[in-house]
């Protein structure tokens, strides 16, 4: 390909709103153009690239047995009301109606397409397990895009989806997904970090997310030196600690009934162990969190009895509720875990006047002694405490003497609390660090979320309907495409892996005229007839913009060719400082050698 017969359109400085390196580098490259607030569209030289991303993910998903299939991105409403998500999936799902008047969806996920598009041809247990997957465009209405095409508005995915006739099968199905998803990331030249995450709003349990380290990432990391635990914060779990006094000595029971004490003006944490000179250890914090969408039971507890509660399909849920979350005071709550156990699409901080409600008290003095108008749910932290200090469900008051599970019985135990560095390892007791990174890709087993709802069967060998169940399985292709920008520049633009560039070698030209095209010409044609791509720089400008354009858009190797230098040309590999000069007879074979060495290696 000549520049002339090509768009290369490069900017000097970066837009405004690129404040990231693969944001910046892929708008002053010419990649992308931004149609509106996170909405990006793929120029010529940045299609290049995307698509052989999507040709590697798909050459090894192709290998491993999946099956491709292309689903519209357009999806009837009436598949998400079966599944019980019409309602729950949250303000990011799109949806429109058509002049019918027809509920529809603009694809944010696949689950229910795939599940439905499975289930019209599935009948005996000959045809388990399948395993089927698209590279599709997708929407979600994110409230705060940034980042360029790292998290935009709409977005490429690549999502399989697995229908097994038991675990055996989907923990198989799993693994091989598993393994193809390492080949895909060593094939893009990109070093990922396996880590147990979060399910989210899609369900199911047995997930692992595949990360990139990144100082932007949106994630954080927490990992084991020792054992190799790695785990995304919303995920990981940490070795129980027993909570000490003041002197650092285990909490002790006491036969004391709790007793309530006037603290005035006191509402912190910290405020309350300065003023009873104790430490922060010795308090159970309460906070009264809202929660949207919950599908838990809450039908025997009191409080929730009268508790709206709606039918969608098969599943109840609760559009709104409030509980109220303890744990230990030098603690904080996992929202993402906590949103988990309660089956929920979200949980946030209740407002000032829904606290006031539900505690009769002003902010800062909740506590679970007496508390009627909110399930308890307490942290596993709590468990272990002894003699505590609660809030008292009044104006500057506490009570003092607390025994969890003699003054108070939660509604639910469970591990809600946020893990830092410096936590013990659930393995091996090491101490924890941690990273920041950047997800491009998750896998998960769903189990029989989806078939069970919407119904799917097939006839097992002795004739009977059996449910299958489902793994999920995600790739981002346009995150992935950037976090190879993130992992690989330097001031003077990206540096491309040879698997990825848009064009694999530069042929730059002092110039295009001359002995110097007869030059150019002749291995732009021993090249290309080798298989090599290559962009011939055939433009009318001046040497420096040339150079300053093929290292912006990072070409793996540049091919400098001036009268100067002739009969020998300059050949520099983009990764390093120093250039070569190589006879131009012997230029072409040299190339040949360095583009498909290191395609070797990315791919072996």
């Amino acid at each position: 390909m000549k520049s002339s017969q090509f768009l290369i359109s490069t900017l000097r400085d970066s837009p405004s709103d690129a404040v990231i390196s693969s944001h910046q580098l892929m708008m002053r490259s010419g990649m992308i153009r931004k149609l509106g607030n996170g909405l990006y569209s793929y120029m010529p030289i940045g299609l290049r690239s995307l698509r052989k991303v999507e040709k590697i993910i798909r050459e090894e998903l192709d290998n491993a047995g999946l099956l491709e299939m292309k689903p519209t991105v357009i999806q009837p409403g009436e598949l998400w009301k079966e599944s019980g998500r019409w309602n729950t999936m949250g303000a990011e799902m799109l949806k429109p109606q058509n002049r019918g008047g027809q509920d529809m969806v603009v694809s944010p996920t696949a689950e229910e397409a795939f599940t439905a598009l499975i289930r019209e041809g599935l009948s005996s247990y000959k045809q388990l397990p399948i395993i089927a997957y698209q590279i599709n465009t997708k929407y979600r209405d994110e409230i705060r895009p940034r980042y360029g095409v790292m998290r935009g508005r709409e977005f490429i995915m690549m999502d399989a989806y697995s229908f097994d006739a038991d675990q055996k099968s989907l923990d198989e199905s799993y693994d091989k997904c598993a393994k193809a998803y390492r080949r895909i990331f060593k094939r893009l030249g990109l070093n990922t970090i396996s880590v147990k995450a979060d399910t989210g709003a899609m369900g199911g349990s047995g997930s692992e997310e595949f990360m990139v380290e990144s100082e932007v990432g949106d994630d954080t990391l927490i990992l084991c030196p020792k054992c190799g635990y790695a785990a995304n914060v919303e995920k990981a779990t940490c070795k129980p600690d027993v909570a000490v006094d003041k002197d650092g000595n285990p909490q002790k029971p006491t036969d004391k009934p709790y007793e309530k004490i006037p603290t005035p003006d006191v509402k912190t944490i910290d405020d309350l162990a300065a003023f009873l000179k104790t430490n922060t250890q010795s308090f159970i914090k309460t906070l009264i969190y809202k929660v949207t969408n919950s599908s838990i039971d809450l039908s025997k507890v009191e409080c929730c009895k009268n508790l709206k509660r709606v039918q969608d399909g098969d599943n109840f849920y609760y559009p709104e509720s409030f509980v109220a979350v303890c744990i230990r005071g030098d603690l904080d709550v996992n929202e993402a875990k906590l949103c988990a156990k309660l089956k929920a699409s979200e949980v946030e901080l209740a407002a000032e006047e829904d606290v006031v409600r539900i505690t009769t008290a002003p902010v800062g003095f909740a506590g679970p002694v007496k508390m009627v108008n909110a399930p308890v749910i307490c942290d596993e932290s709590v468990s272990t405490m002894h003699d505590a200090v609660t809030g008292g469900l009044e104006k500057d008051v506490h009570f003092i003497h607390v025994e969890p599970g003699r003054d108070f019985t939660p509604f639910m135990t469970a591990d809600v609390r946020v893990v830092v560095p410096g936590d013990k390892c659930p393995e091996c007791g090491e101490t924890f660090y941690s990273k920041k990174g950047n997800e491009l890709g998750h896998i998960f087993k769903l189990g029989d979320k989806y078939t069970k709802s919407m119904h799917v069967t097939y006839l097992d060998q002795s004739g009977k309907p059996v449910t299958p169940i489902m793994g999920c399985y995600g790739i981002g292709v346009d995150r992935t495409l950037a976090s190879i920008i993130e992992g690989h520049h330097d001031d003077s633009g990206i540096i491309w892996t040879m698997s990825t560039a848009p064009f694999q070698v530069a042929i730059v030209p002092i110039k295009y005229d001359g002995v110097m095209k007869e030059a150019c010409d002749k291995l732009y044609d021993e090249l290309t007839s080798k298989g090599i791509e290559v962009l011939l720089d055939d433009r009318n400008e001046r040497p420096g913009v040339k150079f300053a354009d093929a290292d912006l858009i990072g070409y793996p190797v540049r091919v400098v060719i001036g009268d100067k230098n002739l009969p020998n040309v300059e050949v520099k590999l983009r990764s390093e400082k120093d250039a070569s000069l190589i006879p131009l007879e012997e230029a072409g074979a040299k190339i040949v050698s360095i583009v498909n060495e290191e395609l070797a290696r990315l791919n072996g």
